[in-house]
């Protein structure tokens, strides 16, 4: 699969999903300082996911009505770094293409998964 990563992602969660074969652009490397608007864009452009801890993406899909090709919130607060890539690698490997089009938030108990764009 395809993400976008912005720089509120940990680094050990984009390092993870590399070595599962995702492709993931990470702000942090390619553009720190991009808009939250820019690293949307440049998802949808993309065809990627975007992978975020940002709350503005929200605002941004559900108020906005942004089209996004899929935004996962990770709200893993309190998790050690290697636990916080351990689930989300988990996540899109249980969940895949049932991110596609969606927003979902991965939290210490699961994913739930939103398809604001159908």
């Amino acid at each position: 699969m395809k993400f976008v990563a912005d720089e509120s992602v940990d680094q050990q969660i984009v390092a993870r999903l590399r070595e599962e074969g995702h492709s993931v652009q990470y702000i942090v490397e390619t553009g720190p300082g991009t808009s939250d608007e820019d690293v949307l864009e440049l998802a949808r452009h993309g065809g990627s996911i975007l992978l975020t801890a940002d709350k503005d993406f929200g605002e941004m899909v559900f108020r906005q009505r942004r089209v996004t090709e899929g935004v996962m919130f990770i709200r893993l607060a309190g998790q050690s770094q290697e636990n916080k890539a351990k689930i989300v690698a988990y996540g899109v490997k249980k969940h895949g293409e049932e991110l596609s089009r969606a927003f979902s938030v991965i939290t210490p108990g699961g994913i739930r998964i939103r398809k604001p764009f159908d």
